[in-house]
């Protein structure tokens, strides 16, 4: 009789903790919620987009690389990106790496906000936008697109002393690698993006450069000679250190090395 006595307090004293800790929870729910509820009235809420995992600088995003999350509207509206904007970002650059959870901002994001018009907000702080003559061939038969990295290459006739041009005096150069293309024409990446993908003929290319680097493509525009892109891989940040300007001696040279230093790296693949 005593056990049973025993073990039915016991019991007792058991639904009763468990009573007052789903109180006690409950309570704090309430609570929790409450101040959920008064930040959400003074501040307001919204639903951005948070980066999902560790990025490195230059990652073409793909729709797994960003997940929502609800956060304060307040100092986020306006700069955050929006759940609903995943598919203006899905395929861009990240401009700098990432952790994972940050919140992804659109100056984060190659090209900004596709929103916001004028060519000025495309424009990341301390640098310049330069349009340079180049159409064609020179621009990789025109599918030389806004939101693309080229490089820039300038061949040169430098007069000798008679001011006559010689075959010994034109030479190529390799003047700025991995630059970001912020035009073709008239065309941006934000009208690309409203206005589809028609194919337009352009005559100029607006690249993203330094200011020190708007001075060398203003020189090398006045010589007497010619600026050619090559087009880039969305995949490549890579730098050449050193390439060597090329004449008539070097290609004579260095022809046979370049062709086996070719034929290596397409079989590495």
């Amino acid at each position: 009789m005593k056990r049973t006595v025993v073990l039915v307090a016991s019991l007792v004293v058991g639904l009763l903790a468990a009573v007052l800790t789903r109180v006690y929870v409950s309570m704090k729910d309430a609570e929790v919620k409450a101040q959920k509820d008064a930040l959400n009235k003074r501040y307001g809420t919204i639903e951005v987009l948070v980066f999902a995992k560790d990025l490195p600088t230059g990652t073409v995003l793909a729709a797994s690389d960003l997940e929502p999350r609800i956060a304060p509207k307040l100092g986020l509206r306006g700069q955050a990106i929006l759940r609903e904007s995943l598919g203006d970002v899905v395929g861009r650059r990240v401009l700098l790496g990432h952790q994972a959870g940050e919140v992804a901002f659109w100056s984060d994001i190659e090209g900004g906000n596709p929103s916001e018009r004028g060519l000025s907000a495309d424009l990341k702080p301390k640098m310049r936008a330069i349009s340079i003559n180049c159409s064609g061939s020179a621009a990789v038969s025109g599918m030389v697109r806004p939101n693309d990295h080229v490089d820039v290459i300038g061949t040169f006739a430098f007069p000798g002393a008679d001011g006559r041009v010689r075959n010994g005096d034109v030479e190529t150069r390799t003047i700025l690698q991995n630059v970001l293309v912020l035009a073709t024409g008239q065309t941006t990446a934000k009208t690309r993006a409203s206005e589809g993908d028609s194919a337009r003929g352009y005559s100029t290319v607006t690249l993203e450069v330094t200011p020190r680097e708007a001075e060398m493509i203003a020189f090398a525009e006045q010589m007497k000679g010619r600026l050619v892109l090559t087009l880039r891989s969305r995949t490549d940040v890579t730098f050449e250190p050193e390439l060597p300007k090329v004449d008539f001696e070097m290609i004579k040279s260095e022809i046979e090395s370049l062709n086996m230093e070719r034929q290596r790296r397409l079989g590495g693949r």
